[in-house]
């Protein structure tokens, strides 16, 4: 793989984008807006509640102010995002609403946001803590919650209910999740203030402003691992954000020994930003686990095929939470990657991958209707002695619509 892309606008910035820019009230403009699907039903629900919205010379114009109440149910679709930050912003509303979502979406645990919000009194019901979440508006008190588990969205679901809640809203979680919504909120002029791993907000008017989005590093990690395991690579990703929340996977590319420099760091809109130079490396194992798991969750499956051309053995840990995503993936990881004939297995809040592997491919793999997942298995694909048929390979339109066309870039 020779040659330089330009890495998509970030899922998760896009979606708080246009979520704080409805809240603010006047003209927002969004550069680089994710067109994956995931951040489109976040338009989608704005515009369902009263938000005028326009895309004028590629930029996404957000005219917000006060919400409405919707005329239907508000569909998530596939996003876990959509649905968690806005129950947090439809709480404290003057009207009811209904989150709904696809099938995928109506399997993924709702309780770790219903409780918090339901102390500040919201009315917040779903069935067996699962959606669709009914909401009626209501109230709400500020409160210090100490959540069990170190969650963006629970955390981004709990500031912005405190944003309208009467006095101080604090969240505490073990260790810090990724923070875009701390950063944007305090670019907006929010009243927010950061302690380590503590977050308080009070309540606040957001100003309107352009919002220039960076590249996503979670899609950018798909060519980071191809960069690095495909003989004689070097490629180069430009505009790919680079937040200290959402780097580890960098982290474990040091770790590992691989050639990842990067060049012409930047900051946009409150974010870090800079560009990528990949090489292909002669990986080495290693143990990830710990503080480390929030800042690459979405990251791991693509790190397990990165790890079945590591030297040694490479063991991830403290990621239970990889069961609760669009699939099981700890589970589906390890079942597709056996079949391409890794020596990886599974344990209950991880993997174990043997390297170096000799993938055989030549089979068929399933990706359970998730996206990540479907990217991981194409990456193995690079490194496979026979091709391999995906089925469900559309899912990666719900992230990165241009996934294909960019590998295609390399040849």
């Amino acid at each position: 793989m020779k040659g330089t892309i330009t890495i998509p606008s970030d899922k998760s910035i896009s979606h708080r984008a246009v979520m704080f820019a409805s809240l603010a009230h006047g003209a927002s403009t969004i550069k680089n807006f994710s067109n994956g699907q995931d951040p489109l039903s976040t338009l989608q629900i704005c515009q369902a509640l009263g938000i005028q919205t326009e895309f004028k010379d590629r930029n996404l114009i957000i005219r917000g102010g006060k919400l409405q109440a919707p005329a239907a149910d508000l569909d998530c679709g596939n996003s876990g995002t959509t649905m968690r930050l806005m129950a947090g912003i439809l709480a404290g509303q003057n009207f009811n609403s209904t989150l709904t979502g696809d099938s995928s979406l109506s399997k993924r645990p709702m309780k770790r946001i219903i409780e918090p919000l339901s102390l500040m009194g919201a009315v917040v019901n779903g069935t067996d803590g699962r959606p669709p979440l009914q909401i009626i508006g209501a109230p709400l008190q500020g409160i210090h919650y100490i959540c069990p588990l170190a969650s963006a969205q629970v955390k981004s679901a709990v500031l912005l209910a405190g944003l309208h809640a009467k006095g101080k809203t604090t969240f505490t979680e073990p260790y810090l999740s990724r923070n875009h919504t701390e950063i944007m909120l305090k670019y907006m002029g929010a009243a927010i203030n950061t302690n380590g791993a503590a977050v308080s907000i009070e309540p606040s008017e957001l100003k309107p402003r352009t919002i220039e989005i960076p590249g996503d590093i979670s899609s950018a990690a798909y060519f980071i691992a191809a960069g690095l395991i495909v003989p004689d690579s070097e490629i180069i990703l430009k505009n790919v954000g680079l937040n200290p929340t959402r780097t580890g996977i960098l982290d474990v590319v040091k770790k590992m020994g691989g050639s990842v420099e990067i060049l012409d760091k930047r900051t946009v809109s409150g974010e870090q930003v800079g560009d990528l130079r990949v090489k292909t490396s002669d990986l080495t194992g290693c143990t990830i686990e710990g503080e480390l798991i929030p800042r690459l969750i979405d990251e791991l499956p693509v790190i397990a095929v990165m790890a079945t051309q590591a030297n040694g053995q490479t063991i991830i840990k403290d990621a239970q939470d990889l069961r609760n995503k669009e699939s099981d993936r700890i589970k589906a990881t390890v079942t597709e990657l056996k079949k391409l004939g890794a020596g990886v297995n599974e344990t209950e809040d991880g993997f174990i991958i043997k390297g170096k592997t000799k993938l055989t491919g030549g089979v068929e793999v399933q990706t359970y209707h998730d996206h990540r997942l479907a990217m991981s298995l194409y990456v193995a694909n690079l490194v496979c002695e026979r091709p391999i048929k995906i089925n469900g390979f559309e899912w990666v339109n719900i992230s990165f619509p241009e996934f294909e066309q960019l590998f295609d870039t390399f040849g």
